[in-house]
């Protein structure tokens, strides 16, 4: 992040490298991929080899998992699955322009 000069955009950047991997750690099996993409936008993807995506949902308060991708949805412009033989890419894409 340093080397591309944004620094400014690590809290996020960590955060979604972190709920995207921890979603793929726990549901999916075999070797996971993690690509950073800057482009005019800064893209995270995590791929795997698994055929089934997470979904945006609201955990209630009591609950202790379910608030990953909404952190995602809510901290990110856009997210989304993208499918491909073999697997799946979870992708979300942060704006570099200033908040």
């Amino acid at each position: 992040m340093a080397q591309w000069g944004l620094e400014d955009h690590v809290f996020v950047t960590d955060l979604v490298v972190s709920e995207l991997a921890t979603n793929v750690i726990r549901h999916a099996e075999g070797a996971i991929q993690l690509r950073l993409i800057l482009d005019r936008t800064l893209t995270v993807e995590v791929s795997d080899d698994a055929d089934t995506a997470p979904h945006l949902r609201h955990a209630r308060l009591q609950d202790e998992g379910g608030r990953g991708l909404f952190l995602v949805a809510s901290m990110t412009r856009h997210w989304g699955t993208r499918y491909e033989d073999g697997g799946k890419t979870i992708w979300a894409e942060q704006s570099l322009t200033a908040a």
